[in-house]
């Protein structure tokens, strides 16, 4: 929801720290990036909430860094793009993961299954609608990311601020994991609204 707003501020605290990083390469902050969001998920399952949180808050530090020094540099490709959506999303199914098999019961194990089944969906919900935009020549320039997507009521900012609660109150995640899985279907009606607006 506040993602295009927040990148831009994001892009003016890292700037000075990325054009420092001239020699660095993108792909490595994108995979240093994955092993410290596992890193984030061990902790987790082993009950070391507060180091999984540093851990994942790192994580997203790093996982901002990477696009900001490829553009800084002149460094952007594709397969970067594709590469670091795809760590992403390995870090988002995860660390979920991490906390209920530290933790488990049939209640947690539930949760967990109704969050995953509603990231599934809702990935699904912007990915192929991102790939018709492209094919429409839909750009954003605004966002600076690979691919163009509609917003809804959860994106990037949102998730780091919902993780960061499960990793802080890990007793009530069944309770949390429901909320936002609820919010995350939520933004999956809101992108199926637009597509039915836009695209027919």
């Amino acid at each position: 929801m506040f993602d295009t707003s927040l990148r831009r501020f994001k892009d003016q605290v890292g700037t000075p720290l990325a054009r420092r990083m001239s020699r660095v390469s993108p792909m490595f902050i994108s995979i240093l990036a994955l092993v410290v969001g596992l890193l984030a998920t061990y902790t987790a399952y082993k009950h070391q909430y507060i180091w999984a949180l540093a851990f994942w808050f790192l994580n997203r530090i790093l996982d901002g860094l990477d696009g900001l020094i490829a553009r800084l540099h002149d460094t952007q490709s594709d397969f970067g793009g594709y590469m670091d959506i795809l760590t992403d999303f390995v870090i988002y199914a995860a660390l979920p993961i991490g906390l209920v098999v530290g933790s488990p019961s049939e209640q947690h194990y539930l949760a967990l299954i109704f969050l995953l089944a509603t990231f599934y969906v809702n990935t699904a919900s912007w990915m192929y609608l991102a790939a018709i935009l492209e094919k429409r020549a839909a750009h954003a320039p605004e966002t600076q990311t690979t691919i163009v997507m509609p917003s809804g009521i959860i994106g990037g900012f949102e998730t780091i601020i919902a993780y960061g609660i499960f990793l802080l109150f890990p007793a009530f995640i069944t309770t949390l994991f429901s909320i936002f899985a609820a919010l995350v279907f939520i933004t999956t009606i809101q992108r199926l609204i637009w597509a039915k607006r836009n695209l027919t």
